[in-house]
């Protein structure tokens, strides 16, 4: 799949893999994708809960080895 930027959370655990996600959304624009790796055992959950949160969509997730692999893509929120 295709993304706009990759970031490495290899080896860090909660919340360090989430903070790096959203430092990484927060430098992408609309409709762009953000490819993390991480192997942190509790991500799978936390990216969920995160992107249900702050309305940023969880594209997919897969393993690799021991590393998880989740794509998410940038939506900016507006008020209706």
């Amino acid at each position: 799949m295709k993304f706009d930027l990759e970031v490495d959370a290899i080896g860090l655990k909660c919340p360090l893999p989430i903070l790096y996600c959203k430092r990484g959304l927060n430098s992408i624009s609309d409709n762009q994708t953000l490819k993390i790796k991480t192997t942190d055992k509790s991500a799978l959950e936390d990216f969920k809960s995160f992107c249900d949160k702050t309305g940023h969509q969880l594209v997919e997730h897969f393993k690799e080895n021991e590393v998880t692999i989740f794509i998410a893509s940038f939506v900016e929120y507006t008020e209706d």
